[in-house]
């Protein structure tokens, strides 16, 4: 039986202090991301489409933490993101040879409604920006009217091509893609308006 003495006291201290203090920090640090992610999760519910919000806002749950200003922002991001990328998709496609006048007249209308998206969707950030400013409620207002625009320009994108003999490839591609930016815009608009 080995004898105890201060000095393995020490050593096991020593030796058992910073594991300790690692599981502990990781343990912390689980549960905040725990506490993130259920929040995104709570969030989400009150979406029209929460699984598209989780897979696009869980990602982001150690920035986003429980900040509602931050969580709004980060779905505005994301749907400025998916409007760019689906305006230069429909550019590219309007560069396609064989294309007839009228697709070409819809993907025409369709980019400029797109350009209008993603400047609503920035505008809408510029809002957010200002919820602390003393006109809160105004700055409120603006950023739910220029989310809404977005899917408002969003739909006539779609209504260019319903009214034209297009091809039904393209119009699908473009319809895909449309209705992406329109569901992403949808849940942003669902987090300004319960912010209050």
């Amino acid at each position: 039986m080995e004898n105890y003495s201060p000095y393995n006291s020490k050593k096991l201290t020593k030796t058992l202090l910073p594991i300790l203090l690692l599981l502990l920090v990781c343990t912390i640090s689980q549960a905040q991301g725990n506490i993130n992610s259920n929040y995104i999760k709570s969030k989400c519910n009150i979406t029209t489409y929460p699984s598209l919000c989780l897979n696009t806002l869980l990602p982001y749950a150690s920035y986003v933490q429980t900040n509602p200003i931050k969580l709004c922002d980060t779905a505005l991001d994301i749907a400025i993101g998916s409007a760019k990328n689906t305006s230069h998709m429909v550019s590219e496609l309007g560069k396609n040879k064989g294309i007839t006048k009228y697709e070409t007249a819809a993907i025409k209308d369709c980019i400029s409604d797109l350009k209008d998206a993603v400047y609503e969707l920035k505008e809408t950030l510029g809002a957010m920006n200002h919820l602390n400013d003393t006109d809160k409620d105004f700055q409120w207002d603006n950023a739910k009217t220029y989310a809404s625009a977005v899917i408002s320009d969003a739909n006539s994108c779609l209504d260019g091509f319903s009214d034209r003999k297009v091809n039904p490839d393209v119009k699908a591609k473009i319809g895909d893609a449309i209705s992406y930016v329109t569901k992403l815009a949808s849940n942003a608009l669902a987090f300004i308006n319960h912010l209050y």
